[in-house]
């Protein structure tokens, strides 16, 4: 397992450790739903070294090589979510590009770090690009977390969405996006290892904030409607299969210059066969990924991608993918639950409202 540069302070705090993605991180502290409502309600600080973090000595023009995001049009000081293709459309990884003044960062899933390192550097060559192991990066969210930040880093308050600003917090050189993975406003700081425990003490050290672990950013990401690569996004699925074609800049859709141009202008033109929708099934039963979904006359609908308890709405909810002409809000469906058919009802993305800062 790949160890945190954070993972001492993990233990000393009580962090329940686990495995995901070949690294060991807390799942939670004190309780997951603590935490999911410090981060509804406050603010909860996140670990997520786990994430690559790869500086590409490139153009804009060389990444837009491998993306569908309009990077040409990326200002220094911003960033985008934009996402790896392969030429039959399908997503390679969901990916954040910033574009610092001395050049591109990219943020990539950790469970794809190896692969996505590999794909880049076929295309621009060893040199060109860097990983930045042993970095630290993390996510301090919630409607709270802007009056924390203002005590430590005041520029930071002032970026708008997806801006980025270098400032130092607790004496240490840190890179800050207001960004993140849960719906609500919020900034996610990147420094060297050494000095991560510092900026995290710092942060933790405000009444506001909590700790938080991956469980409750499962939780608050599934509520956001927000995907996970491996789950509700994968190398056979389409932007436009996942709700995703808003990230195809329009400078891109009428160049088709991209990998699976072709593929996905189709589905542009003609319609998914498939749509990733919002499911609120009746009851308390959770669907998990992988349970099958059924239309009202009983036939093969779908299949839900990720599923869990929402704690802001006191019940469970669960996303996946179903037949277009399913895909209307209100449709009623059936998904299997451990042997039993349950009600559930399509519902718009997301489950609860985004809070992003504006």
């Amino acid at each position: 397992m790949k160890l945190s540069p954070l993972d001492t302070l993990h233990r000393r705090l009580g962090g329940r450790m686990v495995g995901f993605a070949g690294w060991s991180l807390p799942v939670q502290y004190e309780g997951a739903l603590a935490e999911h409502r410090a981060a509804r309600t406050q603010a909860a600080l996140f670990d997520v070294s786990h994430m690559g973090q790869v500086t590409l000595r490139v153009t804009a023009g060389e990444i837009e090589t491998l993306v569908p995001g309009d990077i040409a049009g990326l200002a220094p000081g911003r960033q985008r979510y934009t996402l790896l293709l392969n030429e039959a459309g399908g997503i390679l990884d969901d990916v954040m590009v910033a574009h610092w003044p001395d050049g591109f960062v990219m943020i990539v899933n950790a469970a794809r770090a190896a692969a996505d390192l590999a794909h880049l550097r076929q295309a621009f060559g060893d040199a060109a690009v860097e990983h930045g192991e042993g970095r630290a990066l993390l996510a301090l969210q919630g409607p709270e977390a802007a009056a924390v930040m203002a005590r430590h880093a005041p520029a930071a308050v002032a970026l708008p969405f997806l801006g980025l600003a270098e400032v130092a917090i607790a004496g240490v050189a840190c890179r800050v996006s207001r960004s993140g993975y849960t719906g609500e406003d919020g900034f996610e700081i990147a420094c060297a290892g050494e000095g991560a425990v510092a900026v995290a003490e710092a942060l933790l050290a405000e009444p506001e904030v909590l700790p938080a672990g991956l469980a409750a950013r499962d939780t608050l990401r599934l509520e956001a409607g927000l995907c996970l690569y491996g789950n509700d996004i994968d190398e056979v699925t389409t932007p436009v299969e996942a709700g995703l074609a808003w990230t195809i800049g329009k400078r891109r859709r009428a160049a088709r210059d991209f990998p699976g141009a072709e593929p996905i202008a189709d589905q542009l033109a003609q319609g998914a066969p498939r749509c990733r929708v919002g499911l609120r099934p009746e009851g308390r039963a959770i669907a998990r990924g992988g349970a099958a979904i059924a239309a009202p006359d009983g036939s093969e609908a779908g299949i839900v991608t990720s599923g869990g308890f929402a704690p802001s709405l006191g019940g469970p909810i669960a996303m996946g993918y179903v037949r277009r002409d399913l895909a209307v809000p209100g449709t009623a469906l059936g998904i299997e639950v451990r042997g039993q058919r349950l009600p559930a009802q399509v519902v718009a993305l997301p489950f609860v409202p985004h809070r992003f800062a504006r």
